[in-house]
């Protein structure tokens, strides 16, 4: 079937809020019966496998790709309103898990084509695979795997909200970080779509590109090493030291898959970006 772009809103729309009604429901009937990530943890996969079959139901994996920017914001909201928690730092923490989501979900519906259309990523794995580890890859690395990064990113924002310590510079300083990393991605995302609709075909070198192949990727890094210096600025680096594994793992993503994978494309679709690469640094 043919799906307008509208109609494509309204659906993924609506799987999302099926997504997270099942996901709270999950929470609610496990925890207190476990521990609070393991039931968190359930929920979490719970939703995650029902967007993916509404993912195999259109044949298209990008039915996920919001999935990313809406958890964080529902997840710390839901998690604050259950233990009835509205300290500072618990609000510093919405405030900006919020602005990141929204902007980047807003970045999400700017280039969404509708269900018609497959991010070429994923494309790739479909046309070069076997059907079977096609859907293996599918389940397990498109789709539960990012749920996973986003799951560890979350735990350290899970300290900030159960805990009643005061706020101080280095809850401050996360709380900066945060809100700077998704400014940093609105100037970025915001540059390039504009490059792009008077440049079509050459790699972005204006702005914050010019001091940088991915800012955006560089504020996405940024993001939740800012949630974890506002867990560390509340309950100190003693406490949980394993917390800080979401952002080291979050960054490996980053540098060793996403950023790789995207530049292989570029070098490949456009004869500039090899020279643009040499004189360029990685990150900002």
């Amino acid at each position: 079937m043919n799906y307008s772009r509208s109609v494509s809103f309204i659906i993924i729309a609506l799987i999302y809020v099926a997504a997270t009604l099942l996901g709270l429901i999950c929470f609610k009937l496990l925890f207190g019966v476990y521990p609070l990530l393991p039931s968190l943890l359930i929920a979490d996969v719970a939703a995650t496998t029902f967007v993916w079959l509404f993912g195999l139901l259109f044949r298209n994996v990008s039915v996920y790709d919001p999935y990313w920017s809406v958890v964080p914001p529902i997840v710390f909201t839901a998690f604050a309103l259950y233990e009835g928690t509205f300290t500072l730092p618990t609000v510093l923490l919405l405030l900006a898990v919020w602005y990141w989501g929204i902007r980047l979900t807003a970045n999400w519906a700017v280039t969404f084509k509708g269900l018609d259309h497959e991010d070429w990523r994923y494309t790739r794995y479909r046309d070069s695979l076997s059907p079977f580890l096609f859907h293996i890859t599918n389940y397990f690395g498109l789709n539960m795997m990012p749920t996973l990064v986003v799951f560890m990113v979350m735990i350290p924002g899970l300290g900030v909200i159960g805990s009643d310590a005061s706020a101080n510079f280095w809850t401050w300083l996360g709380f900066a970080m945060c809100v700077s990393s998704a400014t940093i991605q609105l100037v970025a995302d915001t540059e390039i779509h504009r490059f792009r609709d008077n440049h079509p075909g050459v790699p972005c070198n204006v702005g914050l590109w010019k001091h940088g192949r991915h800012p955006n990727y560089f504020g996405e890094i940024q993001m939740w090493w800012g949630v974890w210096v506002m867990y560390v600025s509340l309950a100190g680096f003693s406490a949980h030291p394993w917390y800080v594994s979401g952002a080291v793992i979050n960054t490996a993503m980053f540098l060793f898959i996403s950023i790789p994978m995207m530049e292989r494309r570029q070098l490949a679709n456009k004869p500039e970006y090899a020279e643009y690469k040499a004189h360029t640094r990685l990150l900002i």
